[in-house]
């Protein structure tokens, strides 16, 4: 296991990012979805610093980071990631964001633009989430989605079964123990229910869509989709982010349960050394 070091970065007064990182080289930045945390990277931290510096976070009111009743939305996510990037001295950076995470990739580089950024990767997350039109990527029928908010996110029990749900249907391909689903299960509760709507309902109602076809035109841009949706994500990205490379792997959480086919895609990305714009 790499050797992580832990710190904090405050991003408001009051308010703390809770990062880890190991490893020299080229920084990679690993952003975690909606209520999840830096562990679900321990993979690519163990495989990537070996030959980078590898930075995971806990977003605002995620994980280790602050609870905080403010910010719980992707336009200031976007700014704590820019805040951390600047704490954290970081140069020439890959920005990694998986799902959620993804949004606050795509705010921080409205905010802030490319002179820091080195390359993209994107991980199984659509820039608009919601649509009537069934040629979009998109998390699920209207209807659904409004199930989830109205009735899963009104409580930690529903917290709790929707996350569970979710995990055994779409997050993994093979049967999980027990044990893995209650680890996932608790990584998510550390945001409490009443936040956890608040993302919920910023990431849904985000439209990054600009966003994305400037970054797959500006510096090199992979992006990983998930099996089950790959015949509509996969046509919507070459639509929207005609440049980025695109891979398709696994489940949506194809980066742990696939990990050494995962670090490799995003090694062989990493290691190209041309970019045919």
């Amino acid at each position: 296991m790499a050797m992580l070091e832990g710190k904090y970065v405050e991003v408001d007064p009051g308010v703390e990012i809770f990062v880890r990182e190991a490893g020299s080289g080229d920084p990679i930045i690993f952003i975690p979805g909606f209520t999840f945390t830096t562990e679900v990277f321990n993979y690519q931290v163990d495989h990537f610093s070996k030959t980078n510096r590898v930075v995971v976070i806990d977003p605002r009111s995620h994980g280790r980071s602050t609870i905080t009743l403010h910010g719980n939305d992707y336009v200031t996510h976007g700014t704590d990631l820019a805040k951390v990037v600047d704490a954290l001295q970081l140069k020439n950076v890959t920005l990694a964001g998986w799902s959620f995470g993804c949004l606050t990739v795509w705010e921080y580089l409205k905010q802030n633009g490319y002179d820091n950024v080195k390359s993209l990767i994107f991980i199984d997350m659509s820039p608009k989430a919601l649509s009537t039109n069934d040629e979009d990527w998109v998390e699920g029928p209207l209807g659904d989605i409004g199930a989830i908010y109205n009735t899963y996110l009104r409580n930690p029990a529903g917290q709790r079964e929707f996350i569970k749900a979710y995990t055994t249907s779409v997050m993994v391909q093979r049967d999980v123990t027990e044990d893995e689903l209650n680890w996932l299960v608790e990584q998510s509760l550390k945001t409490p229910y009443y936040i956890a709507t608040n993302l919920f309902a910023s990431g849904m109602f985000s439209d990054y869509r600009e966003e994305a076809k400037i970054a797959s035109e500006t510096v090199p841009t992979l992006t990983v989709v998930a099996e089950h949706w790959a015949a509509t994500a996969v046509k919507f990205t070459q639509k929207i982010s005609p440049k980025s490379s695109i891979e398709v792997l696994g489940g949506h959480l194809m980066f742990c349960e696939h990990s050494k086919k995962f670090n490799k895609l995003v090694e062989q990305f990493l290691s190209k050394d041309t970019w045919d714009r």
